[in-house]
């Protein structure tokens, strides 16, 4: 069967349409991703200077399972602020998960 000039344009259309969504999800979905590492990342840096001491490998391991970038900022501040690392825990809800 042959197919008219109108469907070939567009289906053509629809392609294009779509690999260029496709781009734009995966500019903002890269976006999103480096913009959760850092988050991590500097929250880490802060309770590491801030609490030498203090074993921040669990915390980063439950920081990964956060997706929403706005809580990453909250616990930014929250690690800048809190007077011990056992305050940022409770903040993060893994203290009972430490002791």
């Amino acid at each position: 069967m042959q197919e008219s000039p109108f469907y070939e344009i567009v289906l053509q259309r629809g392609i294009e349409q779509g690999i260029e969504q496709g781009i734009e999800q995966g500019i903002e979905r890269g976006i999103e991703r480096g913009a959760r590492e850092t988050g991590i990342k500097n929250i880490l840096a802060v309770l590491r200077t801030r609490f030498p001491e203090s074993d921040t490998h669990p915390v980063a391991v439950h920081l990964e399972t956060i997706r929403d970038i706005t809580r990453l900022d909250q616990l930014l501040n929250t690690a800048l602020l809190a007077s011990t690392f056992n305050d940022f825990l409770q903040a993060l809800d893994l203290r009972s998960d430490l002791e």
